[in-house]
């Protein structure tokens, strides 16, 4: 099992030397990927950095760990502009990226950003459609509901097919799952582990009717290291393990850490865990 970190960006703030001495001991230490969340228009309080600006900063200070956005509100932004920017962010980090997409669940930031929040779910299955022949198609011809490319393709081509997770909220669940099953990559588990089963079968079923093996889909959940679950976070990790999760995403925000706690905790975090059965 692949075990990542989350960037505690809501507490370093601009802190940019916390955020790249975070990143930097990350991938010193041995985690496997770093993940950073999105909300481009925030109603309430909440301090959170572009995540692909702050992706391509990481990216030049680091060597090995896999950088995943996630997830990005896909719907409310342009999607040959998307494209171009991971493209270019998977170039900069010499083939690093792992995109998480979702939906999101705010109709106040689709409003600011001209989107459509109601028909985010339907544009969402077509902008993965569209990134993925953009990201390996020189010239794309597309006519799509919302989208149309003609005879045109961004440049440099990322030189793989960026693996596209699928994040779960914000529809109804259902919907969000015969999404993951029919075109996902991989997705994460929003879900405790006592209704993990039933959720894996729902997708399962989905990617057997897309003619698709459930079984190379990818899986993480997250485990909080610090605040009022701190004292099972083991015992989750093994759980999730047994599972049969490829990924896991360790969490050192909510527990009101300075910029050298959250770096200690992580450090420890990654010493303490639990082996193999």
């Amino acid at each position: 099992m692949h075990i990542g970190i989350s960037l505690p960006v809501r507490e370093l703030k601009n802190d940019l030397g916390a955020i790249k001495a975070f990143a930097q001991m990350a991938d010193d230490v041995g985690y496997t990927h770093l993940r950073v969340p999105d909300q481009v228009l925030r109603p309430r309080s909440g301090h959170l950095h572009e995540p692909l600006m702050v992706l391509s900063y990481i990216a030049a200070v680091t060597e090995r760990i896999e950088l995943v956005p996630s997830v990005i509100v896909a719907p409310a932004r342009q999607t040959v502009l998307l494209a171009k920017q991971l493209a270019t962010l998977d170039r900069l980090s010499n083939g690093r990226v792992r995109l998480g997409v979702g939906v999101g669940g705010s109709n106040a930031e689709y409003q600011a950003l001209g989107e459509d929040f109601h028909s985010r779910g339907a544009r969402c299955e077509e902008q993965i459609e569209l990134l993925r022949r953009l990201w390996s198609e020189r010239e794309v011809a597309f006519n799509g509901r919302w989208d149309t490319v003609a005879g045109a393709g961004i440049d440099p081509l990322p030189e793989r097919q960026i693996p596209i997770w699928i994040g779960a909220a914000g529809e109804p669940v259902a919907r969000i799952r015969r999404r993951i099953g029919r075109q996902a990559d991989g997705w994460f588990v929003l879900c405790a582990p006592d209704r993990f089963d039933a959720v894996k079968a729902e997708i399962d079923a989905a990617a057997s009717a897309a003619g698709r093996d459930s079984a190379a889909l990818g899986m993480e959940a997250g485990v909080a290291v610090v605040g009022a679950r701190e004292a099972e976070w083991k015992e989750r990790v093994v759980a999730w393990r047994r599972k049969g999760l490829t990924h896991l995403c360790l969490r050192t925000l909510g527990g009101g850490l300075n910029a050298e706690a959250h770096l200690d905790r992580a450090r420890r975090a990654w010493a303490e865990l639990p082996g193999d059965d």
